[in-house]
């Protein structure tokens, strides 16, 4: 029998409120972090992100040779990265370079640690 109704007893009245404050005092976390994982989503963006942790900062040119794609490829996922603020740019003459917000840097740190984990698996094999 599939049984995907919830009966209770009673509702913890508390408990509720106090979840519900929770949230509300989170809320722009959720929102901050939601917006790092769809856009880390993208396997080619979250690639660029994990390139940009390791070297510090890269341009595009430099993104499009290690990914084999088009520089004007590469721009859009830049573009969707600094329109969702998780990276920055410095130009240095006609140069732009583009490296990661510190602050994102935090949240998205445990995401490259398990990838270099599983990297250094595979290289032991």
């Amino acid at each position: 029998m599939n049984n995907n109704t919830c009966i209770r007893l009673f509702a913890d009245k508390e408990q509720i409120k106090n979840c519900k404050i929770k949230l509300k005092i989170a809320q722009r976390a959720f929102v901050n972090l939601s917006t790092i994982l769809v856009l880390a989503g993208n396997e080619v963006r979250l690639q660029i992100i994990y390139l940009l942790e390791e070297e510090k900062e890269l341009c595009p040119c430099d993104l499009s040779d290690i990914l084999g794609m088009s520089i004007p490829a590469v721009s859009q996922h830049l573009r969707k990265l600094k329109d969702g603020n998780i990276v920055e740019t410095r130009k240095e003459g006609q140069t732009v370079y583009y490296s990661l917000i510190q602050e994102n840097l935090k949240i998205l740190k445990p995401f490259f640690k398990h990838i270099n984990v599983q990297t250094r698996k595979l290289e032991t094999v």
